[in-house]
């Protein structure tokens, strides 16, 4: 079961918002007070009233087939939804009498759509919508649905509630996560992967012997207690003093956190950084601990809050491997979260209005990203190490694929040069920051190795961000080792007087290695400046007829990066 929209009128600042769409990954962005957080805080909300309403349902054994909509008092929803706080203050006056409504649309998979059957008794095409209404003292659920079954759906609302409530769990982290903050999840956390022994025999044997141990305690304090009210109050009849079993259960899930980073800490005693990415983590060890038969909506404020950059990088990868599994919504000023492969799962919030965003322009321009002119129109930039490499690679794919070629024309693909890998992490994080995606085509030797991972570790790249040059036969290689010695070497004859028919530049080495030994054989000088000067030479001269200078057998590399690229640039990230 999956959220696919949400439908919002006069909560807090958001007066009306109609059918916002979710998808694996949705993102709330705008400027400061114009209810990014309101819209967030609604969603989290309307499906915590539509669990506790269900559990209310059951508890006053309503949740049958013969109600109608189930209206119940506020006492049931007073934690999460406060009229005189909630409902808009300008219709107050207008309305006093109004509410605040939330509309949740559900889409089923088929097992869900034949569970529905058996337990309803009504069939369902896929999508459902439940409509929460909440006042000043009293609210209500009813099933919204269109059609030959809608009278039927809505005279089981309160059964409708309840099987969806039970299929759907919402976790909320707020933009501020303190020490408590963190425990409020890992009691989640704990309340789920209980609940299975929590129901054992076992356990519940368990629990009626401490009950029983603690008895004869209980009467004790109870007869004491007695004894002294009497003598104040002789109208005392009894005292007892008791533990719900409630109360003893949740006694069983008290935990804490100690946070062993050379000296053990208790988490409240941590900076506001480590608080957020222990909050954060454990809600990554929730989706994997989870029953998967429950679906969770992850609700996150502002995820860059009181982190480092380089863990905020980390972070975007943390919430991407979440959304492969369950829903992720959340708040933020940081261009690194928005979605740039799907533009629309991006939601503008402005002047209390929101909408699915249509361009990443007009994502910059809600954020401020002020894009470089050759990144403004460019949906993917293909990093490579030099200018060399630029070089060959802007004639050499346009000309084995027809895609790549229109890409280029449209300018949504654009090659970057490193001037070095040792920038890499720098240069990619500026792209994601311009909202732009980025890939990477590193050569295969020590140096790119160092770069990739070093990104890696920062969080900018993925290691399905970079492709390797790389050679069969070669423990290391370069983009030069792909090339047709042809191509080039009358070009270094003429200009160096250097020739290449040598066994020394006939080893498996990578190519700047054997060029050197070449070189320095033939005596002459090898220093940075030939080096630049020779590289400069053989990638013009390989650029000028680009396909007949790639090596048949050496092109493993390339087909793979251009593959890597087709799929990106047709929405995979």
């Amino acid at each position: 079961m999956r959220l696919v929209s949400l439908t919002i009128k006069n909560f807090r600042s958001i007066t009306a918002a109609h059918k916002l769409h979710f998808g694996d990954s949705t993102v709330l962005i705008g400027p400061n007070n114009e209810g990014k957080s309101n819209i967030l805080r609604a969603l989290v909300t309307a499906l915590r009233v539509l669990s506790r309403a269900s559990a209310a349902l059951r508890d006053r054994g309503e949740a049958s087939s013969k109600f109608k909509v189930p209206t119940f008092s506020r006492i049931f929803y007073r934690r999460e939804y406060s009229w005189e706080s909630d409902f808009p203050i300008p219709q107050r006056n207008r309305s006093p009498d109004g509410k605040s409504e939330f509309a949740l649309e559900f889409e089923f998979d088929d097992a869900e759509i034949a569970q529905f059957k058996r337990r309803i008794g009504v069939q369902i095409s896929g999508r459902l919508t439940i409509k929460i209404a909440l006042g000043r003292d009293f609210g209500n659920i009813m099933v919204s649905k269109q059609g030959p079954a809608a009278r039927e759906l809505t005279e089981k609302s309160g059964v409708v509630a309840q099987f969806i409530a039970r299929r759907v769990n919402i976790q909320y982290i707020p933009a501020v996560r303190t020490e408590r903050a963190a425990h409020t999840v890992v009691d989640d956390i704990l309340r789920v992967a209980l609940e299975e022994i929590e129901s054992s025999q076992k356990y519940v044997a368990a629990l009626k012997e401490i009950e029983k141990l603690q008895a004869p305690v209980l009467s004790s304090l109870s007869r004491q207690l007695k004894s002294t009210l009497i003598t104040f109050l002789p109208a005392v009849r009894d005292v007892k003093v008791r533990i719900a079993r409630e109360a003893r259960t949740e006694a069983l899930r008290s935990s804490e956190i100690i946070i062993d980073d050379g000296i053990p800490t208790h988490l409240k005693y941590k900076g506001d950084g480590v608080q957020s990415l222990v909050a954060l983590a454990l809600m990554g060890t929730y989706q994997e601990t989870s029953d998967s038969s429950v679906h969770t909506i992850v609700a996150i404020e502002e995820p860059e809050s009181h982190l480092h950059p380089s863990a905020i990088h980390s972070l975007r990868g943390v919430l991407a491997d979440i959304a492969t599994r369950q829903q992720i919504v959340l708040t933020t000023h940081c261009p690194l979260f928005v979605d740039r492969s799907n533009v629309s799962a991006n939601i503008l919030v402005k002047d209390s209005k929101a909408r699915s965003a249509s361009s990443v322009q007009e994502i910059r321009d809600i954020l401020g990203v002020r894009a470089a002119d050759n990144l403004r129109h460019a949906e993917l930039v293909l990093l490579v190490e030099g200018g060399e490499e630029k070089l060959y690679l802007e004639a050499l794919l346009p000309a084995l694929s027809p895609a790549l070629k229109q890409s280029f024309e449209n300018r949504a693909l654009t090659i970057d040069s490193l001037n070095g890998g040792s920038n890499l992490a720098y240069k990619a994080g500026l792209i994601i920051e311009s909202l732009c995606s980025c890939h990477c085509f590193i050569d295969n030797d020590k140096a790119g190795k160092d770069a990739v991972e070093r990104a890696r570790l920062q969080g900018a790249i993925t290691d399905a961000d970079v492709n390797w040059v790389m050679c069969p036969g070669m423990p290391e290689s370069e983009l030069e080792d792909l090339f047709e010695v042809r191509a080039y070497s009358m070009t270094l004859q003429n200009r160096y007087r250097v020739t290449l028919e040598t066994p020394k530049f006939r080893t498996n080495k990578k190519w700047s290695d054997r060029m050197k030994e070449t070189f320095q054989h033939q005596g002459k000088l090898w220093d940075e400046r030939v080096e630049a000067d020779v590289k400069g030479l053989v990638a013009e001269a390989a650029a000028s007829d680009p396909v007949s200078s790639l090596n048949s057998h050496k092109r493993g590399a390339i087909d793979g990066l251009i593959a890597a690229l087709e799929l990106r640039l047709r929405g995979h990230k």
